[in-house]
């Protein structure tokens, strides 16, 4: 199984397909995994401890088919072997609740999905530049 820089669960197939562009602008080398549904997602995840393979980066949505964002947060958190990947919550939502019950279950940050393709561009690139060249380099 091919580990990917970015592990993306997202029920939104056309964002998926602006996400998936948006990443291979910022840097083409970048492997993307986007899975559809939070039980599709919570499979490959435990693959992934099973393979003993991560990926570096983990961007959930936060409302989701099957298992909420949230749901996978505390699945991700409670594996040990992954609980050390970094776990972006990206969602529509800017409500306060939100964002502070994800920062309670362990998410490393929250972000607002951005409006536009551009803006996503430049959203993708700020994570990248901290998760991948200024994090990485710190652990």
């Amino acid at each position: 199984m091919e580990t990917p820089d970015i592990f993306y669960v997202e029920d939104d197939l056309d964002y998926a397909f602006f996400m998936q562009s948006a990443v291979q602008e910022v840097k083409d080398t970048l492997n993307l995994a986007i899975v559809e549904d939070g039980t599709e997602a919570m499979l490959k995840l435990k693959q992934f401890a099973e393979s003993k393979t991560k990926p570096k980066l983990i961007l959930l949505d936060l409302n989701l088919k099957g298992l909420s964002g949230l749901d996978l947060l505390k699945f991700i958190k409670d594996i040990p072997y992954l609980k050390s990947v970094p776990v972006i919550l990206f969602s529509t939502s800017d409500h306060p609740d939100d964002v502070k019950k994800s920062i309670e279950f362990g998410a490393n940050a929250y972000l607002t999905k951005p409006d536009g393709y551009d803006n996503l561009v430049k959203c993708v690139h700020s994570v990248h530049d901290f998760w991948f060249n200024q994090h990485l380099r710190m652990n």
